[in-house]
């Protein structure tokens, strides 16, 4: 007899994360995918749901995403808060995430860690860990980032993050400001360690790989560039198979050119993959937000302080997705993949999340024709 909790999704064309399928269902046991198989070959018995069309996908994974809808998780380190950013997103496809906290001092750190910590605790939905984006950052490289705040990495700072209690951690860091036995030592402890807002040379981005590094954040962004003679941040992650990268598919943080070319040039089994760096406005009708006690404003899709400098990104996932198959060329089933099988594999999440396979989590994104999301399941919950 079949189980009454299972639920066949159909109607729809489905996208595994490795092809696609026409005239078949996905069938769900409570929060895990149990099945993809032939419409026609359903027991008899399940519960059925006809989507009307559409494509169903793996749900889209967002590995740095600051804020949206109006809430900023620097400024509301709270479970609420976590699960604020996660569900302003979801209605864009994303059904897992780290809500993301920018350089700050130790103390507010630990209340981040502390929220994303009972966000899970208390199955909110959509979030799956932290993105600690500094303070161990290159002054040279800032961004956006409080330099009264960068500071070197203590015994005390590596400690903490060792100890953060979460399975999924984030951290970036810069490879000059870094040794190569803590980004080893975080490494082993199971934090996954990315080059970001960082004036390295190549030589030095891979003495951080070396030791267990295995992304950049944000490619192009707050680094230093590919030059002929100095190929800098931008060219160690292009030539190193080993290292992953966000891109901001936005048109504003860099050019389409540029990501086009990256993405022919990026050397694997690392890949490239799509990231929002969301701030409050995406998702919300506010145009003005504080970060570090600055104001921003979003202008012509770009949010940025009065001196220009970028402030985050206005930006969710399905824009980057429709960004990557309009502006950069790519095959939908690859733009796909960069929105939620490669991020779900540089975060070490590759066997539970990213594919619509048995076993997987139950995390889909129903998109129409022109990829706009029309429905999101998260553990099989619509």
């Amino acid at each position: 007899m079949p189980r009454q909790d299972f639920l066949a999704l159909t109607g729809a064309r489905v996208f595994t994360g490795d092809r696609f399928l026409d005239g078949h269902a996905v069938l769900l046991d409570g929060a895990r995918v149990a099945d993809v198989l032939p419409a026609a070959a359903l027991p008899s018995g399940i519960a059925t749901e006809d989507l009307g069309g559409g494509l169903l996908a793996p749900g889209f994974v967002d590995a740095q995403v600051n804020g949206g809808g109006g809430v900023l998780f620097n400024d509301t380190t709270t479970a609420d808060g976590a699960a604020g950013v996660a569900a302003a997103h979801r209605r864009f496809g994303t059904v897992a995430c780290l809500p993301t906290f920018i350089t700050d001092r130790p103390d507010r750190q630990a209340r981040a860690v502390a929220a994303v910590r009972d966000a899970i605790a208390e199955r909110r939905p959509g979030v799956l860990g932290i993105h600690l984006e500094g303070p161990h950052l290159a002054a040279a490289r800032k961004g956006a980032h409080d330099p009264a705040l960068i500071r070197p990495m203590s015994d005390a700072d590596l400690d903490a993050l060792l100890s953060t209690g979460l399975d999924v951690v984030l951290v970036t860091v810069a490879a000059e400001t870094v040794t190569p036995g803590q980004v080893r030592r975080l490494s082993r402890g199971g934090v996954v360690v990315s080059i970001g807002h960082s004036d390295a040379t190549a030589d030095q981005v891979g003495a951080a790989v070396d030791a267990g590094a295995r992304c950049v954040t944000h490619l192009f962004n707050a680094m230093s560039p590919l030059g002929h003679r100095a190929p800098g941040v931008v060219g160690a992650a292009l030539d190193d198979g080993r290292l992953w990268g966000g891109l901001i598919a936005d048109g504003v943080h860099v050019d389409a050119a540029a990501l086009r070319v990256a993405l022919r040039a990026k050397r694997g089994p690392g890949r490239l993959f799509l990231v929002t760096d969301a701030m409050p406005p995406a998702g919300s009708p506010g145009d003005t937000f504080t970060l570090s006690g600055r104001t921003a404003t979003r202008r012509g899709g770009a949010l940025s302080f009065d001196d220009g400098t970028l402030a985050g990104a206005d930006l969710t996932m399905d824009a980057a997705l429709r960004f990557a198959v309009r502006e950069l060329e790519q095959p939908l089933d690859e733009a796909l993949r960069m929105a939620s099988l490669y991020p779900a594999e540089m975060l070490g999440q590759g066997g539970a999340r990213g594919r619509i396979a048995a076993g997987f989590a139950a995390d889909l994104v129903l998109l129409t024709g022109g990829l706009e999301v029309r429905r999101t399941w998260i553990a099989g919950r619509a």
